[in-house]
C-alpha cells in the first residue's frame, strides 16, 4: 500500500486494519448454559487477562454483603502504597464500635477500649474472618469517617471502570444492623449493591495491582490479639482453603458475603498450571445452607480448568506484516513497531475457529492527515494488534480486548526548522518536476 493512500485512509477513517494472519485456532466462547450454577448471578473470567469464560445474568445489581470489604482492601493497600498510612498505625477505635464488636449475630472479633490494635491486625481479621467493626474502623482511619470512605469507594468504582454499584458502607452489612452509625447521605435501610460482572473486575483489579492481598486471604485459620491475655480463633470464612471443608486444589482466595438481602455469595480465586481463574456466585443454592456457594463454585472452577486451555496468539516482540507508519514533523519520516508482551487467550479444548489480526493506532496520536507526530519515544505505546475471531471473546470492561500494546522500537526527534524546510523545499521541486513530466508526456500521447 503506497504512503499517501495509507495516509488519505487514515484521514476518513483514522482507522488502520491490516489482514495479517487467517489461521484456524481452538477457540469457541462459552455459554451461559454449558453448566447448571445455582445462583442468582454468576461469572467466571481469567484472572490474567479478564476474559469473560462464563456467565449468567451478570449485569444485574443484587446485594453483595461482605463482598464490598474488596473494595476496603484495595482503598486499604492504595493508602499504604501511597504514605498515607502504615502497617503499624495504631487505629484510634470509635465508641460506637465496641459494642458492635461484641454483637453475637455478626461477623466479628470482640474490641476493648484499653488495649491498642495496629491497622495488619485489623486488616487480617477483616481479611480472613471478615470482622465488621475491623473493617469500619479501618475505613475511618484511612479518610477521616466511614462517610468519607464510602465516598471514595464510590469514586473508585467510578475510576476501575465497574458499571452497577453502590457502596453504602466499609462493610457490606445492611445499614440497618449498625443502630444508627451507618455513614452520613447514605439510607438507614440500605446495603450495599453490585453486579456479579461489576464484583469480578473489582476482583480482577484487587488481585492484579496488589496480589499480595492473597497472602492473607489464603491462612485457613488465625488468632486475633484481642487484648494482653485474650485471643480470639478467626477460622477462613472461606471454606475451599486447604485443609477446610471444601477443600479445593489451588484456591488461595477471595471473600465470602451473607445478608438476608445477599443470600450466600462468595468471590473465588484458584490458580492451577499457571491459570488463575476468578469466579463469583450471588445468592448460591439454598439459603439455609451456607457451603452450597462453594459447591457452587467448585462447578466453575472444575468447569474453567478442565475444559479450558490457554493458547498464545501474539508474541512479544512480534511485528506486523506491514510494521512501519509514516511520522509527521520527525528527524526520521516512519517509525516501526512491535507488540509489547504475549497475547494469551482462552479457549475450550478441541474447539475450533478462525481469527484475523488488526492493527489500531491510537487516535489521539494522529494529526488531521492520519500521520504520528514526532516526537515519539522507544517504547511508547502507539496502538493496539487486536484479535478478532468470528465468535468474539468477551472481557469485563476495563480490560484490554483481545487484544495487545503496539509500541515503537525507536526515538523519533522531532525536526529542525531547517530540516523541515529543506524537506518541504524538496518537496516542491519534486511536485514541479512531477507535473512537468506530465505536461511534456502529454504532448507526445
Amino acid at each position: 500500500m503506497k504512503r499517501n493512500n495509507r495516509a488519505k485512509w487514515a484521514r476518513m477513517s483514522l482507522l488502520f486494519t491490516l489482514i495479517l494472519a487467517l489461521v484456524t485456532v481452538p477457540y469457541q466462547k462459552a455459554e451461559a448454559n454449558t453448566i447448571n450454577v445455582d445462583a442468582s448471578a454468576a461469572i467466571m473470567i481469567n484472572g490474567d487477562t479478564g476474559q469473560i469464560l462464563y456467565e449468567d445474568n451478570i449485569d444485574e445489581q443484587l446485594a453483595i454483603a461482605s463482598m464490598t470489604k474488596m473494595m476496603t482492601e484495595y482503598l486499604l493497600f492504595e493508602a499504604i502504597e501511597e504514605g498515607q498510612v502504615s502497617w503499624d498505625d495504631t487505629v484510634t477505635i470509635e465508641d460506637h464500635l465496641y459494642p458492635l464488636s461484641h454483637q453475637g449475630g455478626l461477623s466479628n472479633v470482640m474490641l476493648r477500649s484499653d488495649y491498642d490494635y495496629t491497622v495488619k491486625d485489623l486488616y487480617e481479621s477483616m481479611a480472613i474472618y471478615s470482622a465488621n467493626a475491623s473493617t469500619m474502623a479501618l475505613a475511618s482511619h484511612i479518610a477521616g469517617s466511614e462517610s468519607a470512605f464510602v465516598q471514595q469507594m464510590n469514586e473508585k468504582a467510578a475510576e476501575l471502570g465497574l458499571d452497577h454499584y453502590d457502596f453504602v458502607n466499609s462493610s457490606g452489612l445492611p445499614n440497618s444492623s449498625l443502630d444508627g452509625h451507618h455513614p452520613d447521605g447514605t439510607p438507614a435501610d440500605a446495603e450495599t449493591t453490585m453486579s456479579a460482572r461489576s464484583v469480578a473486575q473489582l476482583a480482577f483489579h484487587l488481585l492484579n495491582d496488589y496480589p499480595e492481598v492473597l497472602e492473607t486471604a489464603s491462612i485457613p485459620f488465625a488468632e486475633f490479639q484481642a487484648g494482653p491475655d485474650e485471643t480470639v480463633n478467626m477460622p477462613n470464612w472461606n471454606q475451599m482453603l486447604p485443609g477446610m471443608s471444601h477443600e479445593y486444589e489451588g484456591a488461595d482466595g477471595l471473600k465470602t458475603g451473607t445478608t438476608d438481602a445477599a443470600g450466600n455469595s462468595f468471590t473465588g480465586t484458584a490458580l492451577r498450571d499457571g491459570t488463575r481463574l476468578i469466579t463469583v456466585v450471588m445468592n448460591a443454592g439454598d439459603p439455609q445452607i451456607r457451603t452450597e456457594r462453594f459447591d457452587e463454585t467448585a462447578k466453575l472452577f472444575d468447569y474453567g480448568f478442565d475444559q479450558f486451555e490457554d493458547i498464545t496468539v501474539v508474541e512479544e516482540g512480534q511485528e506486523p506484516e506491514d510494521n512501519t507508519f509514516t511520522v509527521s514533523g520527525g528527524k526520521e519520516t516512519e517509525v516501526s513497531v512491535v507488540t509489547s508482551e504475549n497475547l494469551n487467550v482462552a479457549t475450550p479444548k478441541n474447539a475450533n475457529q478462525d481469527y484475523t489480526l488488526e492493527v489500531v493506532l491510537d487516535e489521539k496520536l494522529l494529526n488531521e492527515n492520519g500521520e504520528l507526530v514526532a516526537p515519539i519515544s522507544e517504547g511508547e505505546r502507539i496502538g493496539t494488534l487486536k484479535v478478532n475471531f468470528d465468535d468474539p471473546t468477551e472481557y469485563i470492561q476495563g480490560t484490554q480486548l483481545s487484544g495487545v500494546a503496539l509500541v515503537a522500537t525507536e526515538d523519533i526527534e522531532e525536526a529542525g526548522w531547517f530540516t523541515m524546510s529543506m524537506r518541504g523545499i524538496g518537496s516542491f521541486f519534486s511536485s514541479m518536476w512531477t507535473s512537468l513530466t506530465d505536461t511534456v508526456s502529454g504532448w507526445f500521447n
